[in-house]
């Protein structure tokens, strides 16, 4: 009896999807009835292990998450030093694991090394759950005899990686929530509250000051286009997407990250956090300065840093040391550089790069705590504004009308 995958629809529609065994696809096919689905696909066989599991279907698309593939490596490295196999530990992994498609793909890169694969490169059959760094860590510890040592370190690279934006993302969550608060009310006086106190101004027919005229212009547009202004929003967050795929849109807008004010500084700052952290831990793993500058390059998320990556690669084929045309490109902070000229001088660059990283990381978590505190009055002083300028554009017709009845 034959394995299958589907995808089904249950009766309330709700998308399924999971393993069913069977004959034939067509008997597949019936069962799903017999258990009240109707099947959208049944699709090839897939590894026995999950069979007769249903799961979420968002469970087998998508992509695992950082933190499933972190946990992962962590326990995969625990099994390897504890002396187990390459595919015995594997096994064990798959019974340790709760998220479905990261399972499925585990169970896969099983049977892979079971046929004769090296470990690396059954995980590149997978590129969106394990990035080019994650495989050449991998290869280069199979190399080296030492995967245990470099998957722990890779736990660590993930681990941190993860808090870092953890801490930037719980920064930046209380000014967030300040600010689609403070948007709605403003929102909700405009399109509800003004129009009511409007009406009652209008009946006294008297003029109305400029303020006010302009206030009530707005809030009836609001009403009545304001589908307009979402399609505008939209066209226009569409038409700054399209701009940034091309080159020459992608560069500036690169360029502009780094050198933005207030902003610019953190984003560098991140980028050499990224650069420092990713090329000493790619070279504590084993992996020569050149493969591993070639990842770094992909990396970096900046086509301008890319270039000067590129370009320091191609200094460091020639015979040149790394500091030199980094120096050269003056992207690179001076810390860096006069870290990464000791540490090629010393023998230990990949030492100097992760504390290099370590301390742009503090930098950045100091600048964001920084400037979320300045960004929480700021944001309160704008609402202020906001709000004293619908309180001014209804008071100052009913200054006038009382004074008017006086």
């Amino acid at each position: 009896m034959a394995v299958f995958e589907y995808q089904a629809l249950s009766a309330t529609g709700r998308g399924v999807a999971g393993i069913i065994e069977a004959d034939s696809p067509a008997a597949a096919r019936r069962r799903l009835r017999e258990q009240g689905l109707h099947p959208v696909s049944v699709g090839e066989s897939v590894p026995a292990g999950i069979a007769g599991r249903e799961v979420p279907l968002r469970g087998l698309l998508g992509r695992s998450t950082a933190q499933e593939v972190s946990l992962m490596t962590r326990q995969l490295a625990v099994l390897l030093e504890a002396g187990m196999p390459i595919v015995d530990a594997l096994s064990a992994l798959l019974e340790q694991i709760d998220a479905p498609r990261l399972e499925r793909i585990i169970h896969e890169v099983r049977d892979s090394v079971r046929q004769g694969a090296t470990l690396g490169d059954a995980l590149a059959a997978h590129p969106r759950e394990f990035s080019a760094l994650y495989v050449n860590m991998v290869r280069a510890g199979e190399s080296s005899g030492a995967l245990e040592s470099v998957l722990f370190r890779l736990a660590d690279y993930l681990e941190n990686q993860l808090r870092v934006a953890s801490r930037i993302k719980s920064a930046l969550a209380y000014p967030a929530i300040m600010c689609t608060f403070g948007l709605g009310i403003i929102l909700f006086l405009i399109r509800f509250v003004v129009p009511k106190i409007s009406e009652v101004l209008a009946r006294f027919g008297r003029d109305l000051p400029g303020i006010t005229r302009a206030l009530m212009s707005f809030c009836n547009w609001l009403r009545d286009y304001w589908w307009a202004g979402i399609l505008g929003l939209i066209a226009v967050a569409v038409a700054l997407h399209q701009y940034s795929k091309s080159a020459g849109g992608r560069r500036r807008w690169d360029w502009l990250r780094l050198n933005a004010p207030v902003f610019g500084d953190l984003s560098r700052k991140l980028a050499m956090s990224r650069f420092s952290r990713t090329l000493g831990t790619l070279v504590e793993g084993g992996l020569a300065l050149m493969p591993a500058l070639d990842i770094v390059k992909r990396i970096v998320q900046n086509v301008i840093l890319e270039d000067a990556v590129d370009e320091a690669r191609k200094a460091v084929r020639r015979g040149q040391d790394l500091a030199t045309p980094l120096r050269e490109s003056g992207l690179f902070p001076p810390m860096l550089v006069h870290m990464v000229a000791l540490g090629e001088r010393s023998g230990q660059l990949e030492k100097m790069l992760l504390r290099v990283a370590d301390a742009y990381e503090e930098e950045v978590q100091t600048k964001v705590n920084t400037l979320m505190t300045l960004l929480e009055p700021v944001i309160i002083i704008v609402m202020g504004v906001f709000v004293g300028f619908l309180v001014l554009a209804i008071l100052l017709p009913v200054f006038d009308i009382s004074q008017s009845l006086g």
